[in-house]
C-alpha cells in the first residue's frame, strides 16, 4: 500500500488534457472511446485504438444497459422491480439478473451490519430522494429462494439503486470480454471498472474526485487493473434544511440521511463493480468512526477522505495505492 502526496503542478503534468471524463478517467492515446447516456447519467468505454465494429459494439452495450434498467429501475412503473413493489405479500419470481443482484444486496446487508439495506426505498423517498413508497425497512424479512423472493408484508419494498449501477459495469465488462476486448476501462456516473492494461502497457489510472463542493479538481490518483472503484459522498445530490446539509445516502440504522461532516467521501476498490458500489454506500452510511472500523473488520480496500482545517485527510483500510494531490 502506498499513500504519497504530489503537488498540483506535477499532477497537471501527469494528467494534462488526457482526462477522458473530467475528474474521473485517465485514458491517454492510443485509445478510442464509446459513450452514451443511461440511468440519468453518462457512460463511457475506453478501448485500445484497434479495429472494432463500433456501431455493433455500441448497440450491444446499450442493449445490456437497457435490460438492467427494465428490470431494476424504481423510476419507471413497468419494470420488474416496480411491479414487485406493487405486488401483494407472498412469493414473486424474479428475472435471473435481478435475482442475482438481490442476492448480492441481501448478502451485503448482512456483512455490513445493516448499513446497506435493500429495503430502504421508502426512507429515501421520505427525504425527497427517491420514488419508492412503502412501509418500514426490514431487509431481514426478505427471503430469496433460487429466483423467487418471499415478502411477508406488501409494504416491504425492494430498492437496488445502491448496487445495480455497479452490476451494470460488470455486465458491460462481460460484453467486452466476449468480444475479445480484454483491455478496457468503463465508467458510469463516476464509477470505474478496469480490465487488463492501458495500451501503453501501464495500469489504467483512476482519478478520485475532490469531495468538497465547488472544488472542481481531483483529490488524488490510484492505479486500477482488473478491478473496480466506486465512490460515495455528500457533495452531490444533497438537501439543505434548517442549516444542515443532508446526503441522498440513508443510514438505515439511524433511519436518517448521512449529514455532511468531516467524512466527505468513501471510495472502495473491489474485484467487481457491484461489490465496490454497494460497499461504498454502506461505509459512507456507517460514518466516520464505524465506517473505517467496519471496513477493517470485513477486509475491504477503502479510502476515506475527511475535511479538516488544513485540507483533506486520507484514511486507508486494506490496500489502496492512493497518491494524494496537494491542494
Amino acid at each position: 500500500m502506498t499513500h504519497r502526496r504530489i503537488d498540483r503542478r506535477r499532477f497537471l503534468a501527469l494528467t494534462g488534457a488526457t482526462l477522458a471524463a473530467p475528474g474521473l478517467l485517465h485514458a491517454a492515446s492510443p485509445t478510442q472511446a464509446l459513450q452514451g447516456a443511461a440511468y440519468g447519467t453518462t457512460w463511457r468505454v475506453v478501448l485500445p485504438d484497434a479495429p472494432v465494429d463500433r456501431t455493433a459494439l455500441h448497440g450491444r452495450l446499450t442493449a445490456a444497459l437497457e435490460a438492467i434498467d427494465r428490470q431494476m429501475s424504481p423510476w419507471k412503473p413497468d419494470t420488474a422491480l416496480s411491479r414487485l413493489n406493487r405486488a401483494p405479500a407472498g412469493v414473486t419470481p424474479l428475472p435471473a439478473e435481478m435475482a442475482r443482484v438481490t442476492r448480492a444486496a441481501l448478502s451485503l446487508a448482512r456483512e455490513s451490519d445493516g448499513h446497506f439495506d435493500p429495503t430502504v426505498g421508502p426512507l429515501v423517498a421520505r427525504w425527497g430522494f427517491g420514488p419508492i413508497r412503502g412501509g418500514e425497512s426490514r431487509w431481514q424479512d426478505l427471503t430469496l429462494d433460487g429466483d423467487t423472493l418471499r415478502r411477508p408484508d406488501a409494504g416491504l419494498t425492494l430498492d437496488l439503486c445502491g448496487i445495480a449501477k455497479g452490476r451494470a459495469l460488470d455486465v458491460l465488462a462481460g460484453q467486452l470480454r466476449a468480444a475479445g476486448l480484454g483491455d478496457h476501462l468503463i465508467e458510469i456516473g463516476g464509477e470505474l471498472l478496469a480490465g487488463g492494461r492501458h495500451p501503453t502497457g501501464r495500469d489504467w489510472t483512476a482519478g478520485v474526485e475532490h469531495p468538497v463542493p465547488g472544488h472542481g479538481g481531483l483529490a488524488g490518483l490510484l492505479p486500477l487493473r482488473e478491478g473496480a472503484i466506486a465512490t460515495s459522498g455528500t457533495a452531490r445530490q444533497s438537501l439543505r434544511l434548517a442549516g444542515h446539509v443532508y446526503s441522498h445516502i440513508i443510514d438505515p440504522t439511524r433511519h436518517a440521511p448521512v449529514e455532511a461532516g468531516p467524512l466527505a467521501s468513501v471510495s472502495v476498490r473491489a474485484p467487481t463493480a457491484m461489490e465496490a458500489d454497494g460497499w461504498a454506500t454502506a461505509l459512507m452510511a456507517a460514518g466516520p468512526v464505524a465506517g473505517p472500523a467496519l471496513a477493517r473488520r470485513r477486509g475491504r480496500d477503502a479510502l476515506f477522505l475527511f475535511t479538516t482545517s488544513k485540507g483533506l485527510r486520507a484514511e486507508i483500510t486494506g490496500d489502496v495505492p492512493f497518491t494524494q494531490v496537494k491542494a
